[in-house]
């Protein structure tokens, strides 16, 4: 027998709107998967097609925050990254050095 996740274990996302789950429920139907496993599927795809775009684009809010990429990475993960102002970042060490080039 297969072992459920448990509750907090499970990715919650916002309705995607009534086409979108048209589009799924076919989807799911024509590969005979559960619209769950398929919706799944698809995201994971989506997310590895992106997945160099989505390092990049922390890299660039490592860099701009100073910190290294990994710090960055697990601040964005944990859901701990919080946003700096414009205000901020110029009074950020390093800022001024790069203003003048």
């Amino acid at each position: 027998m297969s072992k459920m996740p448990r509750k907090d274990d499970r990715t919650v996302l916002s309705p995607i709107g009534e086409w979108y789950e048209d589009l799924l429920a076919a989807d799911a139907t024509v590969n005979a998967r559960s619209v769950a496993f398929q919706g799944s599927s698809l995201l994971c795809a989506k997310l590895q097609e992106r997945e160099k775009l989505i390092k990049e684009r922390v890299e660039y809010l490592a860099k701009k925050r100073g910190i290294p990429f990994e710090e960055c990475w697990k601040l964005c993960v944990t859901g701990k990254l919080e946003k700096i102002t414009p205000d901020e970042w110029s009074n950020m060490p390093g800022q001024e050095d790069e203003s003048n080039k």
